[in-house]
């Protein structure tokens, strides 16, 4: 007898995986709908998960690694993740997932867009064989907006205060202005990521920073958030003034230009 086949719908608790669990509701009687859950999220993204399974009326499955982040920034000395050494995402996002999946065959989907011409499989294990709906069904950018604006669900609450894209609050995709708004509506998340700077610093041969640019402790000075946030302004002003006018979507959408899905991300955290 052949092994059942199952269905897992990956959720990261940002709008194209929302925009596909909407999507795909009622299509695939089985589905389970994954979420791997790092206990470093932001609680708007926790806020947005109840929304979705309100909605769909079907529990999230929700994956945490048997050790924390703390476990793993002491592992590696101290070095916290980055861009180059992304382990925060191989331990305690990936390697839950596999873990959950199994060795059982595995059809997953995935939250790619048409307009998105990249590699975006989570895992991969033989046993698991990727689909991108959007892909097939042509829905791009626009289309997705649309999607969550009709359903009643929106976008992430957090994009209300300018974060862009989802994962834990000391992402270190996070673009310079977005650690000045966290800063701003949540100061006691901020002080954690910057806590764990301090940590990092005092554990042997540890890369002390998440931002590129300057140390947290640096940032939140009052003269540095002005001109990071006058830097931004120029910036946006500059784009707003070569770009055509937005469709209506994006407007009721609330969105800005400033969401570039050309930047480098991790998908399992931002599809």
């Amino acid at each position: 007898m052949s092994e059942i086949t199952r269905h897992i719908l990956s959720l990261s608790g940002g709008k194209d995986s929302a925009a596909l669990a909407i999507f795909m509701r009622g299509k695939v009687p089985q589905m389970e709908y994954v979420f791997c859950d790092t206990n470093k999220e932001l609680p708007e993204t926790y806020d947005y998960l109840n929304q979705i399974e309100a909605y769909l009326a079907t529990k999230i499955i929700r994956i945490e690694a048997p050790r924390g982040f703390d476990h793993w920034l002491t592992l590696f000395q101290g070095y916290l993740p980055s861009i180059q050494a992304r382990w925060c995402t191989s331990y305690l996002k990936l390697k839950p997932f596999e873990d959950y999946i199994g060795d059982q065959p595995v059809v997953n989907y995935v939250g790619l867009r048409a307009d998105e011409n990249r590699d975006a499989r989570i895992s991969h294990k033989p046993n698991i064989k990727v689909v991108y709906p959007f892909k097939e069904a042509g829905i791009d950018y626009e289309a997705v907006q649309k999607i969550l604006l009709d359903s009643g669900i929106g976008l992430p609450p957090y994009t209300t205060w300018g974060r862009t894209r989802s994962g834990c609050y000391f992402c270190f995709f996070q673009k310079t202005i977005e650690w000045v708004r966290l800063l701003e509506k949540h100061p006691d998340l901020f002080a954690l990521a910057e806590e764990y700077e301090t940590k990092s610093e005092e554990i042997k041969g540890g890369h002390f920073q998440w931002n590129d640019a300057m140390r947290l402790s640096e940032l939140r000075k009052p003269e540095n958030v002005e001109k990071i946030k006058q830097r931004y302004e120029e910036s946006r002003k500059r784009r707003h003034a070569g770009r055509p006018n937005k469709k209506l979507v994006e407007t009721l959408a609330g969105l800005d230009d400033e969401e570039s899905d050309s930047s480098p991300s991790c998908s399992i955290c931002h599809l």
